[in-house]
């Protein structure tokens, strides 16, 4: 396969990287939400109770508290990096769709490709948002970024706005893993390969 039919390396790692790294975010975003929001203060924590690694913590806090605050710092790295797929996919011409596409495919992968991307914005920008307007502000990886301005209302408006993009997202993230399995095993063409380091 030549290379104007392959997407760059750049594009194929941003792509891998961030599909797995929000699969992540929605598994994390269950996990913590499941945690009682009275649970017991302590300072280390054994990360998601696998024996694997113990989480310090400067001072005590709940569970809770590290989950949401683990959460909100990968989603701001996540968002930086969700930018620069967009600045790179804008300057660099992705391949064109496969010949063999009907014109119903190449109409729900354009539209589903869009949709993607700006939901991948905007779903991390709802988070921040609602950061924002919280009581508690950003720390990133304990480090400051902003202090909370304590808005309920604006709060409660970016929280359901951040619980809806997630539910869209998850929705054409399904379709989109469908679209890419039916292409490998039934139309058994180069689709999927073409984001493929190979």
């Amino acid at each position: 396969m030549s290379s104007t039919q392959r997407y760059t390396k750049v594009a194929i790692i941003l792509h891998w990287l961030i599909a797995f790294a929000i699969i992540a975010m929605f598994a994390l975003g269950w996990y913590m939400g499941e945690l009682p929001k009275d649970g017991p203060k302590q300072t280390a924590f054994d990360l998601f109770d696998l024996g694997l690694y113990t989480w310090q913590m400067d001072e005590p806090s709940s569970a809770r508290t590290l989950y949401f605050n683990l959460h909100k710092s990968l989603g701001f790295s996540l968002l930086w990096l969700i930018l620069f797929r967009v600045y790179w996919r804008i300057s660099h011409t992705p391949p064109a769709l496969l010949a063999s596409y009907s014109a119903l495919e190449r109409k729900v992968a354009t539209g589903a490709h869009h949709l993607l991307y700006l939901l991948m914005v905007a779903m991390p920008v709802s988070g921040v948002l609602m950061t924002l307007y919280s009581k508690f502000g950003l720390k990133w990886f304990g480090l400051e970024v902003f202090a909370g301005l304590d808005n309920a209302d604006l709060r409660d408006v970016f929280k359901e706005s951040h619980e809806l993009f997630a539910n869209i997202l998850l929705a054409v993230f399904i379709v989109h893993v469908l679209g890419a399995i039916k292409h490998r095993f039934i139309d058994k063409d180069e689709t999927l390969s073409r984001m493929s380091l190979k």
